[in-house]
């Protein structure tokens, strides 16, 4: 019987082709969970607009969970409505779209052993495999955009940059993980394969 998934989504490449991987290899994502903070009202881990999200989600055809959380009480309010969820959407597991930050996994894997669910980590890999994976992201049809940089490590400028071919270029001759895992820069998936129709971003 297949197993009913819920995927941890920001929006970005990472859940998106997190997503991409679990079709692939036909799971079922049945809902998408994007947490938002009480504080700000816009998304957790991008500062997104939950409109847009919301698009996203309509485009792929799978219902969005927002899960309304205080950055004090995060863990326990994501698994009070995973809990909920479960119920709801008789969950077998969470996916997250993490890649190889261990914390990030421990983090995850105790969200879901709490919740008695498993834990799927699709695109786990190694830190050496960041540049391959961006490229794959490209090469397998996303269509995506740079929201935000740390202007620490980042220019501020490359914020509304596409990811293609050039930025590829571009990122593998700076000093940061190409897919940008410990927070270089995030971004928003607006078309591509699983998507119905292109989410206007602007």
């Amino acid at each position: 019987m297949m197993k009913q998934i819920a995927l941890s989504w920001s929006g970005g490449k990472d859940s998106c082709m997190a997503l991409h991987k679990l079709n692939s290899e036909n799971m079922k994502v049945v809902c998408l969970m994007t947490t938002v903070p009480q504080e700000t009202s816009k998304t957790f881990a991008h500062n997104e607009d939950v409109k847009k999200i919301k698009a996203q989600a309509d485009s792929l055809g799978i219902p969005i969970e927002f899960i309304h959380c205080t950055y004090d009480t995060y863990t326990d309010d994501f698994l009070k409505e995973l809990n909920r969820l479960k119920i709801e959407y008789k969950l077998d597991a969470v996916a997250f779209g993490d890649m190889y930050l261990d914390g990030h996994k421990e983090w995850g894997q105790s969200l879901a052993d709490a919740a008695e669910l498993e834990a799927f980590y699709p695109l786990w890999s190694n830190k050496s495999e960041m540049l391959h994976a961006l490229k794959r992201f490209v090469d397998t049809g996303y269509k995506a955009v740079v929201i935000k940089v740390r202007e620490d490590l980042l220019p501020p400028n490359w914020v509304g940059r596409p990811l293609n071919d050039h930025f590829i270029k571009d990122i593998s001759e700076k000093e940061v993980c190409p897919m940008g895992e410990s927070g270089e820069y995030h971004t928003f998936v607006y078309d591509g394969p699983l998507f119905k129709k292109a989410i206007s971003f602007h």
